[in-house]
């Protein structure tokens, strides 16, 4: 996919699980197109998976080679919803048994302690997306101080996920980036409470999801690819005629045609609507 004009180059459709084989096999031939066309790569954007870099290495060497924003967050973001699970379980295990039956006075004092103490896990469990969004309004902020108060380990991992969103700030440069991250790992080390749960951000693939803070025109996420395999996804549980390779390949070939012809169509359409606006403008 040409990320850049969102316009789909070449395709393959699999029966099996992507191979080493089947991947050289399809960008071998995707270069052999460029080189005819004389089209030069300036930069890839993969998703994380370990099938792409020995191939670009041997195709295109030297050229820049960016993970996807989006994946690497999503594996970050994982992990902070798995510590914040942990830190619940941690925080059940402490709320106290009672007897069976109704209180008596002396043990509502601690009947409510535990009603107010089960209340506050399934409040953490309903507003876990406030501890990963990337964004907050001011009532979100305010709802998350409340959850936080007191828990200096819960109100840590709001910052963390923060500072990692604050890595791909396109104002700063990837060396800048790099330097915060080496920050942002020596922190995590010393936060002992979520154990390996954030063992995600010693992952060699956040560095290599920093390269296009160097590069504007680099974009930073692989969404083209993915837009257009999310939408074949959802037909294929949806559309009865969608489900054999053939009938995909079809599809895809068809949207190929499409965008091919998406210019022309634009400019038909231009055409048309300023022949009824001079028509409507003599009457």
């Amino acid at each position: 996919m040409d990320n850049r004009r969102y316009n789909r180059l070449a395709f393959s459709v699999l029966d099996h699980d992507p191979t080493h084989q089947d991947v050289g096999a399809f960008l071998g031939e995707l270069k052999g197109q460029l080189e005819t066309r004389r089209l030069v790569v300036r930069g890839i954007t993969t998703d994380g998976s370990p099938l792409y870099p020995k191939v670009l290495n041997e195709l295109w060497p030297g050229v820049a080679h960016q993970l996807c924003e989006f994946h690497v967050i999503k594996e970050i973001a994982k992990a902070i919803l798995h510590a914040l699970a942990k830190r619940r379980k941690e925080m059940t295990a402490l709320i106290p048994k009672q007897p069976r039956g109704r209180p008596g006075t002396k043990r509502r004092g601690l009947a409510r302690q535990v009603a107010r103490q089960k209340r506050r896990v399934a409040e953490l469990f309903e507003h876990r997306h406030l501890f990963v969004r990337h964004q907050l309004t001011t009532s979100q902020r305010q709802r998350l101080r409340e959850l936080t108060r007191g828990r200096r380990g819960l109100r840590t991992l709001r910052e963390i996920m923060e500072e990692v969103y604050r890595l791909f700030d396109r104002r700063c440069k990837t060396q800048t980036a790099l330097d915060k991250l080496q920050r942002l790992r020596r922190r995590a080390r010393r936060f002992k409470k979520p154990g390996k749960s954030l063992d995600k951000l010693n992952s060699p693939n956040l560095e290599k999801a920093l390269v296009f803070l160097d590069d504007k025109l680099l974009p930073s996420t692989s969404n083209a690819v993915e837009r257009g395999n999310r939408r074949f996804r959802k037909a294929q549980k949806s559309v009865y005629s969608v489900r054999t390779k053939e009938h995909v390949e079809q599809r895809l070939a068809l949207d190929m045609q499409r965008e091919q012809r998406a210019t022309r169509r634009q400019q038909t359409q231009q055409t048309l609507q300023r022949a009824r606006s001079e028509a409507a403008s003599l009457h």
